[in-house]
């Protein structure tokens, strides 16, 4: 199985990855279009648990998942899926999570925009950075003929282009920003999952054999993550409300800009897209049962 894992290469074809990388514009600049500068008021407010959080997402994450790599020892692609959900900003899915489990929901807010802005212009850095320090994941690079700098130059240009116009417009055109946003988030949203599940059927029992070997490692992938975003919060002395929030921002990823990163610049690794799709399904899962156990220590309390 380790071997079919790192051999598997998840192939959709040209169009859908076109597909995917104008899904991909179009969701950054929706993202863009919602930025304000209420969004980044608790950095004023509330500095200390506001960089903490940041902190925990940007640098221990991917730090810890490097540590977990040493530890489990998974075959190459596996890392690289593992490293890349660890760079990738947190989502709006956080936020609904945070609202659920009576968490601090404006820190919520502030954490993944500014998660997300900060990504348009470091997360291709942290993936060639991370991924070097793990010797499987740099030798797997390098076999693939990795070019880091066209990786840089051409993920940053799906990345920073499109927030970087989104937010020219919301600051000139503020009404304008407000009417293009839902269209835009929804058709890059509507686009990006349509394709990932055209790929997902058409791979589906591949899927199902490498998913069943990988579950393990990216629950205790997740798990880690969100216990760090909650140590992070105690040790910036956050409130229960701002451990909560920061706790979802540090264990929920972005695990769909992962899957076009990889798609569209990795050359679809199996193993990583694996990851990287069960990501996206368990962080939900495992939010929802976290969600449910903030809500019940409330009730007992």
């Amino acid at each position: 199985m380790n071997s079919a894992i790192d051999s598997f290469t998840l192939e959709l074809g040209r169009a859908s990855e076109i597909g995917l990388a104008i899904s991909l514009i179009l969701m950054m600049l929706g993202v863009a279009l919602g930025l304000r500068p209420a969004h980044f008021g608790f950095f004023r407010t509330a500095p200390k648990v506001f960089l903490a959080g940041l902190v925990g997402q940007l640098l221990g994450l991917p730090l810890l998942t490097l540590g977990l790599c040493f530890w489990f020892q998974p075959m190459p692609s596996v890392a690289l899926g593992m490293i890349l959900i660890a760079c990738c900003p947190g989502g709006n899915v956080s936020n609904l999570l945070v609202l659920l489990s009576r968490g601090d929901i404006a820190l919520s807010v502030s954490l993944t925009a500014a998660s997300s802005l900060s990504a348009a212009f470091i997360t291709p850095i942290m993936i060639v950075f991370w991924s070097g320090l793990y010797p499987p994941t740099a030798s797997l690079l390098d076999s693939l003929s990795f070019d880091a700098v066209a990786f840089l130059i051409q993920t940053a240009a799906l990345l920073a282009l499109p927030l970087i116009v989104g937010m020219i417009i919301a600051g000139v055109w503020p009404k304008l920003a407000n009417r293009l946003r839902g269209p835009l988030v929804t058709l890059g949203g509507t686009g990006l999952l349509g394709i990932i599940i055209l790929g997902s059927v058409q791979y589906l029992d591949e899927f199902w054999a490498i998913g069943g070997a990988l579950i393990g490692i990216v629950a205790v992938h997740n798990a880690a993550a969100f216990l760090l975003g909650n140590i992070v919060a105690r040790l910036a002395q956050a409130d229960t409300a701002a451990r909560r929030a920061i706790t979802f921002e540090v264990g929920i990823q972005n695990s769909g800009l992962g899957i076009v990163i990889l798609l569209t610049q990795l050359g679809g690794l199996g193993g990583a897209a694996a990851v990287a799709g069960l990501w996206g399904t368990w962080h939900l899962i495992a939010g929802l049962a976290l969600v449910l156990f903030f809500r019940t220590a409330d009730r007992v309390s």
